[in-house]
């Protein structure tokens, strides 16, 4: 190290090489200053973005009311809250609704073929059925 000084070194290259640092009282002062600037460069930057978005979202609400078009969020909770009325007191899950023209109907329809049936045997058929 002494025979690189000795060559016409500056300090810094000294400082480069692993030498003695030259001990600045105000570094600390400084540093903490910085870091104080980058602190409130970051804040200023978020309330910006913060601000933009609130103006956005303003807009996009007006688009929204204009359109009847619902957020995503408010229809996913609808659709919660739809399933949850419907399953309210039940501890199964929400009942098939049955369509028109099922259940006792087909009974009658059995009845009315059973019936058609009958008329196309021959009297003394029909006789022992109608029995």
């Amino acid at each position: 190290l002494s025979l690189v000084l000795s060559l016409g070194a500056t300090k810094d290259m000294g400082k480069m090489l692993g030498g003695d640092e030259e001990k600045d009282p105000d570094a600390a002062k400084k540093e903490e200053e910085r870091q104080e600037a980058l602190r409130q460069q970051e804040e200023e930057r978020k309330a910006k973005y913060a601000k933009m978005e609130a103006e956005r979202e303003v807009m996009r609400q007006g688009i929204r009311d204009k359109y009847g078009i619902k957020k995503k969020e408010e229809k996913e909770a609808e659709a919660q809250a739809a399933l949850e009325a419907n399953a309210e007191g039940s501890l199964t899950r929400p009942k098939k609704a049955i369509p028109p023209g099922c259940g006792d109907e087909e009974e009658e329809e059995e009845e009315s073929i059973l019936d058609t049936v009958i008329k196309y045997l021959p009297g003394p058929l029909q006789d022992m059925f109608k029995k």
